[in-house]
């Protein structure tokens, strides 16, 4: 099967275009920099690049299947109105490019899998969310929701579109727990803001299970919470990290620095959801790592 992917030199997308060659498919790369997408991924792997006169709607006309992980990062700076307007471009605006080029195509592929995030909930306390849940009133919410809008016009189509939300990825070599762990090297980690608000989160293995699944299984279809059935609360987060690392989890992060120093974006750390995914459980998806503990002892190899 020929694939074709966006957001490939991600952090999802580097080891998920592993995954889908060693499956014996024929992986294709949307990249902006091909010498550093060359350096990053497997060199059996083809890259095409913008830059260079590629054509998105051309790689689509061939592929079997679309992944798109494209998505400028929403934490790590403020949201001033610039960045606000790449994070909304970088999802929403290319995911409408490939919709058109699905549109456009003789051949169309079978399934979008289409990145969303469990932000489409917006902060919910420690009230239970489930797939079927109401979309948030946030900037974050009105992103998800405009952005599964956009993949789901495939389906009109004849495309089967697949929208995992996915909470916080996990794994080694960097992501979200290569930020979480580094105050804990010394000796300063604990939990953030109050530490009662929710974490969804979900090994990065699980992650690339689900979407390799989603390629050839048909119950997968429309949005699904792709997060571990077990999240945990910001302090358990915080302790269970301390616990696999050997380091004290005591030092709290207070919220109002966090909103002093990164303003309306630190809602992605003050915030949260306490999800439930019902909709894979139900399609029988069986998790590798169901619980922080397991997850954390994978990646830290203890």
């Amino acid at each position: 099967m020929r694939v074709f992917i966006t957001g490939a030199t991600g952090f999802i997308g580097r080891p998920l275009c592993t995954r889908l060659t060693d499956a014996g498919h024929e992986a294709v790369a949307w990249v902006r920099d091909e010498s550093r997408a060359r350096a990053l991924l497997n060199p059996s792997i083809k890259l095409v690049c913008a830059r260079h006169g590629g054509s998105i709607r051309d790689e689509i006309a061939l592929a079997d299947a679309v992944i798109n992980l494209a998505g400028e990062p929403v934490f790590g700076a403020r949201w001033t109105p610039e960045r606000k307007r790449a994070i909304v471009e970088s999802r929403v605006n290319l995911t409408r490019e490939i919709i058109e080029a699905i549109a456009e195509a003789s051949k169309r592929p079978t399934v979008l899998v289409s990145a969303s995030a469990v932000g489409y909930y917006g902060d919910c306390g420690d009230r239970i969310v489930e797939d079927d849940s109401p979309v948030g009133h946030d900037f974050l919410a009105a992103v998800c929701r405009d952005w599964e809008a956009a993949a789901m016009e495939a389906w009109a189509g004849g495309v089967r579109v697949f929208i995992p939300r996915i909470g916080i990825v996990l794994g080694a070599g960097g992501g979200a727990l290569a930020a979480m762990m580094l105050p804990f090297r010394f000796g300063l980690g604990g939990p953030v803001g109050s530490g009662r608000q929710f974490v969804p989160w979900i090994h990065l293995d699980d992650m690339i299970a689900i979407i390799i699944a989603a390629v050839d299984d048909g119950r997968l279809a429309g949005p699904m919470i792709a997060a571990a059935p077990n999240p945990v609360t910001n302090g358990d987060l915080a302790h269970a990290i301390g616990r696999a690392m050997g380091r004290p989890s005591l030092i709290r992060m207070p919220a109002f620095l966090l909103r002093l120093a990164f303003g309306e974006a630190a809602m992605v750390l003050c915030g949260g959801q306490r999800v439930r995914p019902r909709k894979l459980e139900q399609a029988g998806f069986r998790w590798r790592y169901p619980t922080i503990e397991s997850a954390l002892a994978a990646i830290l190899k203890r």
